[in-house]
């Protein structure tokens, strides 16, 4: 993947936190470059939380696990951004609204299977 695309995820991803820091109570970015440090963070330890307990965890796996991590990561980043603040009711509605945006903008590259 080039760094482009990289770069591109990462605003898209800014910009779906500004969203949801503008519609969730308890979810709060002061702007666009805390919101970009957030996607980066949040990268950062859903990565280092899928390594540790396994893919399974992944929002992606769509499962009630997957939705907790998803709530605790967007919780604990909080602590490494400035200018994020989130309650643990904002990150659970945070992390339910980040899934349904997630529905029709996609953060993440989905590769199809060859052949389909």
């Amino acid at each position: 993947m080039t760094i482009v695309r990289h770069i591109v995820r990462f605003i898209v991803a800014a910009v779906i936190l500004l969203i949801v820091s503008a519609l969730v109570p308890g979810f709060k970015i002061a702007g666009f470059w805390s919101a970009l440090m957030a996607a980066l963070v949040i990268a950062a330890i859903g990565w280092i939380a899928e390594s540790l307990i396994g893919r399974d965890i992944s929002p992606y796996a769509r499962g009630v696990v997957g939705f907790l991590v998803s709530a605790a990561v967007i919780y604990l980043s909080q602590f490494f951004v400035p200018g994020m603040r989130v309650t643990l009711f904002g990150s659970l509605l945070g992390a339910l609204v980040i899934a349904i945006i997630d529905l029709f903008v996609p953060t993440k590259i989905r590769l199809a299977e060859p052949g389909k």
